[in-house]
């Protein structure tokens, strides 16, 4: 095995390409980041300056002052900061910003785990291994809901569905860096996966890949 691993991890929101970029990350004893945080961050910091979504100067400005080793998850995790940073993301010089410092983390030490919408295509393109996660909408709505539901709340199934489909339609249709396998990903597909059958199929990947 490699003294330096870096994993790189892409899919669609609520594929659990999330749970399993941690699980990995402790396994195999790596750094850990959810680039869709870094995006989130900007969005967090628009929407509490009440700066418009669409104000690039401003966007530029959050990227550039984002902190990656300081993203409160929990903050960053509210449904209208992920709304929200669907539409910064679109902004190419926010992008760019963001994709450098990801790949300043990438270069880890101890190696590191990246999950996100373009970090096998993007970000991290010479990664040791790319898995592209992935589920069918109504199964990750499904999950959405269950989780919802589990944390005391109260959600519409059809309309989390749509949201999904719209994430889906802006992150596969948005002209820089698109969400898409690439070409040397190994795709998962965990819509009749448990998180230990998906951990287990991931690992069996990542072990293959670095064994071979």
């Amino acid at each position: 095995m490699p003294d330096t691993i870096t994993i790189a991890i892409d899919g669609p929101a609520g594929a659990g390409k999330g749970t399993l970029a941690r699980r990995l990350a402790d396994y195999y004893h790596l750094a850990l980041l959810d680039t869709g945080l870094t995006y989130r961050a900007v969005a967090h910091m628009l929407i509490d300056k009440g700066w418009p979504l669409d104000d690039v100067a401003h966007a530029i400005e959050a990227a550039k002052l984002v902190d990656l080793g300081h993203l409160d998850r929990k903050v960053l995790s509210a449904h209208a900061v992920g709304e929200a940073a669907s539409k910064v993301a679109v902004i190419p010089d926010v992008r760019k910003i963001l994709v450098e410092k990801q790949r300043q983390f990438a270069r880890s030490p101890q190696g590191a785990v990246l999950d996100g919408r373009d970090i096998g295509t993007v970000v991290c393109p010479d990664a040791d291994v790319k898995l592209y996660v992935t589920a069918s909408a109504e199964v990750r709505a499904q999950r959405r809901l269950a989780e919802i539901e589990a944390n005391g709340g109260t959600a519409d199934f059809a309309g989390i569905l749509a949201d999904i489909e719209r994430r889906d339609e802006r992150d596969t249709g948005r002209a820089d860096s698109p969400l898409r396998p690439a070409d040397d990903a190994h795709l998962l597909d965990t819509s009749e996966m448990d998180i230990e059958a998906a951990f287990s199929a991931a690992r069996d990947i990542v072990d293959r890949v670095l064994g071979s």
